[in-house]
């Protein structure tokens, strides 16, 4: 199963007037279904996963925060590039990869694998789907 990496600030959650984003939900059930999924977020990245459920559990429902747990940590310290497989077959979600981190992606010629989410866009979260449908 393709691993998939997914940051919270940005992608689940809106940066401002911080709210689950619109399709959050669609998004986390679809990957979680379908993918071997792992937190790739400053709020999970020692391997602990008990501080990114706590702070999503403010803005999902219980059942929701209930599927999330079966979510795992990527572990990394400096670059989240640093908790990628880069043996495995992975798509990587995030709104804002810093430019060392797509480096690392160039340089292990996956740069593809990455989507990067704007919430700006309208249905933003509804597109990724389909992007992801596309690549399974």
């Amino acid at each position: 199963m393709k691993k998939l990496y997914l940051d919270i600030d940005g992608v689940l959650l809106t940066t401002s007037n911080i709210r689950a984003a619109k399709g959050a939900v669609d998004l986390l059930y679809y990957v979680l279904e379908n993918f071997d999924c792992y937190w790739l977020t400053t709020h999970c990245h020692d391997n602990d996963t008990t501080h990114a459920i706590s702070y999503l559990s403010q803005y999902f429902y219980q059942s929701v925060v209930e599927k999330m747990k079966s979510i795992k940590p990527a572990a990394w310290t400096a670059l989240k590039t640093e908790g990628i497989d880069f043996e495995s077959d992975f798509i990587w979600l995030d709104d804002y990869p810093r430019e060392a981190e797509k480096d690392v992606l160039r340089q292990h010629g996956c740069y593809r694998s990455l989507i990067q989410v704007n919430l700006d866009n309208k249905d933003e979260l509804f597109d990724v789907i389909q992007k992801l449908k596309a690549l399974q």
